[in-house]
């Protein structure tokens, strides 16, 4: 099979159910999950040891699923779509990230993306979440989407800077507080 299929030089793609534009903003959204999905592998890979293997797991999973959200991105025929993502996915990254975050300081300043490269990366991931997010944000005022896949993107990126923490601390190296900010946060335990 070759990958080139010659399909796309005159600037148009496929999607579920016809071609559009390369720069359509559906397309453009989908690839931006892709290009997340991208940043994930890299974290992925930077996990190595026992001390992650949890957070190695937990992202390959969420490998699958954003190919799941660009998935339900994907359609231009609205009939007969059955959605992959749900609020089961979406709540489950909540149990996650109350888990990890028990691992993880008190939360007093605002941080800096950074620390070790496991979170740094992590970090990128969710930079690039949101504005996934932001995407499909803007891809829902135009036509109808899975409402779940703005939750979930919503929620990963939460989960990101979670677990970016978490790298953290499972490395023995400190976030990096914001020295400007005052402290604005409180106790969460």
């Amino acid at each position: 099979m070759k990958v080139y299929t010659r399909t796309g030089d005159e600037g148009q793609t496929s999607v579920i159910g016809g071609r559009v534009s390369k720069d359509d903003l559906q397309v453009e959204t989908y690839g931006t999950i892709d290009e997340l999905n991208s940043y994930v592998g890299q974290a992925v890979s930077l996990m190595e040891g026992e001390a992650f293997e949890d957070l190695r797991q937990n992202l390959l999973e969420i490998q699958h699923e954003l190919f799941d959200c660009g998935s339900d991105l994907a359609f231009v025929k609205l009939s007969e779509i059955r959605y992959k993502v749900s609020a089961e996915m979406v709540e489950r990254l909540e149990q996650w990230m109350d888990a990890y975050e028990e691992e993880n300081p008190e939360l007093e300043r605002f941080i800096l993306p950074g620390g070790s490269l496991l979170s740094s990366t992590l970090h990128v991931c969710r930079t690039v979440c949101r504005r996934a997010e932001r995407r499909v944000v803007t891809l829902g005022q135009a036509k109808d989407i899975n409402p779940e896949v703005r939750r979930y993107l919503n929620r990963l990126s939460d989960y990101f800077f979670v677990i970016a923490r978490t790298a953290n601390v499972r490395s023995n190296v400190p976030d990096i507080e914001y020295i400007r900010s005052k402290k604005v946060f409180g106790n969460k335990k």
